[in-house]
């Protein structure tokens, strides 16, 4: 069977029971005589039974125990309550309804089966839903075979058999020998049940003394609630009365499955947090129906004479659907409350993110306002919403703020993810005594799934306060290049000029010859002066650019390069100043990086136009590199700076052998 075939048996069987007990609230109700406390005590066992059975059933399908459950509550459901209340029915206001008779036998002995598996099983596959041992299987076949042999006695004994009313009455099954027998029959199989639920709750000791801590607290619940039932069977009350010993006697039944809730609640076995939530709604719910029916069938009935009026029952109908929502709104409010504490429902963590995002927020704030929402809804002692920067993780908002900042990621965290890209993550660190469950897990995925957008926004913002920087500190870096240059170059050669003009003055009267050879020197510095500066200017804007346009620069660097470079230009116009700069110093750059690194033999520069687009690309035949295990250096992104700021992007393919190429695209206008 299928894990969702699985879940949909268990809700199934669980979702039975409480339509069945539903339906038979009104006929209880036209049917009593009285109002039952015994019935709403031992209904109220069996529910937490069924609940208990779906908590485990949904999270473990391989316990037994999960399934007893849940045919218990399925069983009692229709047998003892349904069927008992239809008998009742057909005993008090129709005597001659079909099958009343049967469903008068039915409900003297089809209670057996359900509480001996009840107080045996329960303790015999607590709480993994195995036997403690190969030696205990005796003493499990011993219990269901006394279960059957002791349901078939009381299905034939004569002596405790009684109608809906409780009048002892005729066995309509049996009679004589047969009716003799099993009344002898019973009481013994009896003392067999009385020990084999004492031997299965022994067998809780065994799984004691051999099991872990954890297990060992677990066990202490169930040995605790096991203890008092067998105790409570022990007292010699008069059982089945319809008196004070049976009202009590619901609360004894609800001990073992609430020990069972205890454990998984206080050991966090499994995520009870959607059942309990259901379970409490439903509980409001059904109390809701049963006061309205009670107070208008029952009361205004026996008020006016007729309980049955079918009157009565039409308004009390009509008065269920009108406060139905409002009450459905008020228990669910509760069950929340109940649940999650003070900390918000996960929809309400979601509806609170979503108002955040959609306020003008600063981003800054909106990030400790994001990590301070996902500490809230899971109950976590610290949040962190990460933020992905050039490859890096890097923590953008913590929650509390005077809580350390880590320096990476758990694995436990959950990636942000926009568009197929990783743009973050989330992580929680939980208090120890306040594991992570699968329902606090799933909040964190959800709001991970919404923060996307927030985060790319985020990250932009990062991003160009980054490429501000670098853009401010490249100019800085070409001022201070420029600054060395003049320096080191052309001031020195002037400073050197200027000596020799002086020297040059004495020398025309005294040494005419040895002037005109200074003069010639003078010439030749003057001419070196020159080209230097020229060599500077065409650094910061090359004139033959601003003349000729971009295919003419590119083709004299390419004069210039210390390895083949070959100029595509595709018949390329001319574009704005700030495009054909942008364009011509990426051109450079990937140039100097290829004579520095590439180790290539030759580089093609291409350039075109493609859809009102000037495409260009730089291809070289060297080593090529891996992208993965590689970031991009200052070069490149300078490049990618240089050209987001005319509105274009670069692109960079590489791999190991292949060579690298270099492309760029910028919307333009032909000039």
């Amino acid at each position: 069977m299928t894990e969702r075939s699985t879940r949909r048996l268990a809700w199934s069987l669980w979702a039975f029971g409480i339509v069945t007990f539903v339906v038979s609230i009104p006929v209880g109700i036209v049917s009593e005589a009285r109002f039952d406390w015994a019935e709403v005590t031992q209904g109220m066992a069996f529910f937490a039974i069924g609940t208990v059975g779906l908590v485990v059933a949904l999270h473990q399908p391989w316990n037994a125990l999960g399934w007893i459950y849940l045919a218990i509550w399925a069983s009692v459901a229709l047998m003892l309550v349904l069927v008992g209340n239809y008998a009742r029915w057909a005993t008090v206001t129709h005597p001659h309804a079909p099958f009343g008779t049967f469903a008068v036998w039915l409900t003297n002995w089809t209670w057996v089966p359900v509480f001996g598996v009840l107080v045996t099983f329960s303790f015999l596959l607590f709480p993994d839903g195995h036997l403690p041992s190969r030696r205990w299987r005796p003493l499990a076949w011993i219990v269901v075979t006394n279960t059957i042999l002791w349901s078939v006695a009381f299905a034939l004994e004569s002596a405790d058999f009684t109608d809906a009313r409780n009048r002892s009455v005729p066995n309509p099954y049996s009679s004589g020998a047969v009716a003799a027998f099993s009344n002898a029959a019973r009481e013994f199989l009896a003392l067999v049940f009385i020990v084999s639920a004492a031997s299965s709750v022994a067998s809780l000791v065994v799984r004691f003394r051999g099991g872990g801590r954890e297990e060992r607290n677990q066990i202490k619940w169930l040995l605790l609630a096991g203890a008092v039932t067998i105790g409570w069977l022990l007292i010699p009350f008069e059982h089945g009365s319809g008196g004070p010993a049976d009202v009590i006697q619901g609360f004894v039944l609800a001990l073992i499955p609430l020990a069972t809730g205890v454990a998984i609640l206080k050991y966090r076995l499994y995520d009870i947090d959607i059942v309990i939530s259901k379970t409490v709604v439903f509980g409001v719910l059904a109390t809701f129906i049963t006061v309205v029916y009670i107070a208008i069938v029952v009361g205004v009935g026996s008020v006016i004479g007729s309980r049955s009026s079918p009157l009565l029952s039409g308004i009390a109908a009509a008065v269920v659907a009108l406060a139905f929502q409002p009450v459905r709104r008020w228990s669910q409010h509760l069950a929340n409350r109940l649940v999650y504490g003070r900390r918000a429902t996960p929809y309400e963590v979601l509806t609170e993110f979503a108002g955040r995002v959609g306020d003008s927020f600063a981003v800054e704030d909106l990030l400790e306002r994001m990590a301070a929402v996902l500490a809230a809804g899971t109950g976590a002692a610290s949040a962190v919403v990460w933020l992905e920067v050039e490859g890096l993780m890097l923590p953008a908002a913590v929650w509390p703020s005077d809580v350390g900042r880590p320096n990476a990621p758990p694995e436990s965290a959950v990636q942000v993810l926009h568009q197929g890209e990783v743009l973050g993550a989330l992580s929680v660190t939980m208090p120890p005594a306040d594991p992570m469950d699968p329902s606090r897990a799933k909040l964190v995925t959800d709001l991970a799934s919404q923060a996307g957008p927030v985060l790319r926004n985020v990250r932009l913002i990062e991003e160009l306060r980054a490429s501000r920087l670098r853009i401010v500190s490249a100019q800085d870096e070409r001022a201070r290049k420029l600054e060395r240059n003049i320096h080191d170059g052309a001031q020195q050669q002037l400073v050197a000029l200027g000596i020799k003009m002086r020297l040059l003055e004495p020398l025309v009267d005294r040494d005419p010859a040895k002037a005109r050879e200074l003069v010639g020197q003078l010439q030749n510095e003057t001419t070196d002066a020159l080209e230097n500066l020229r060599d500077l200017a065409r650094g910061v804007y090359p004139p033959l650019l601003a003349d000729q346009g971009l295919a003419a620069a590119l083709e004299a660097q390419s004069r210039k390069a210390a390895l083949p470079v070959w100029i595509d230009p595709d018949g390329v116009g001319r574009y704005p100043q700030e495009i054909e700069a942008a364009v011509y110093f990426c051109v450079l750059e990937a140039l100097q990086n290829v004579g520095k690194y590439a180790r290539a033999s030759a580089v093609t520069v291409s350039l075109r136009e493609d859809e009102g687009d000037l495409v260009f690309e730089i291809r070289d035949d060297g080593v090529g590199f891996d992208q993965d295990a590689s970031r991009n250096g200052t070069g490149l992104r300078g490049m990618a700076d240089r050209l987001a700021a005319v509105g274009g992007a670069i692109v960079v393919s590489s791999a190991p052998g292949h060579g690298t190429t270099i492309g760029g695209r910028v919307p333009v206008e032909a000039g």
